[in-house]
């Protein structure tokens, strides 16, 4: 909770100050290549609740190895959180790696894990901050 309020009130300050770069700068997301991933990024970078329909009803969720409550988390980061440069794709389409607004938190580089179940439903999504992996 202590790490999401960090992120939350970062982002809110990096939004406000770079509103008028983000707007005018439209990301490529053709960069990545699992579908079901890509327009899970599309809905996530324009806040948009359909975000959730790429997920099953109760997803697993990390943030820098530390669980979190997917549904809480995203309650409050979506439509406030987004990335700004995709830098890497791995994992056929379901690793990405990029520069990230993370409102009051700051901006930095975050890895999203997309772990995809049978139904192509994503049943686990890992997320944090690169430097962490180190």
């Amino acid at each position: 909770m202590k790490y999401l309020s960090i992120l939350l009130l970062t982002m809110n300050l990096i939004a406000c100050k770079q509103s008028s770069s983000i707007n005018s700068n439209k990301m490529d997301l053709s960069v990545i290549t699992n579908n079901n991933v890509k327009n899970a990024i599309a809905a996530l970078q324009s806040g948009d609740r359909s975000w959730y329909n790429y997920f099953t009803s109760n997803p697993t969720m990390t943030d820098d190895g530390n669980p979190k409550d997917f549904h809480d988390f995203f309650n409050h980061a979506l439509g406030k959180e987004k990335f700004l440069t995709i830098d890497k794709v791995e994992n056929n389409g379901k690793s990405i790696t990029g520069d990230f607004d993370a409102g009051m938190w700051g901006t930095f580089k975050v890895y999203f894990k997309f772990h995809e179940n049978s139904e192509g439903k994503f049943d686990r999504l890992d997320i944090g901050q690169v430097s962490k992996l180190n």
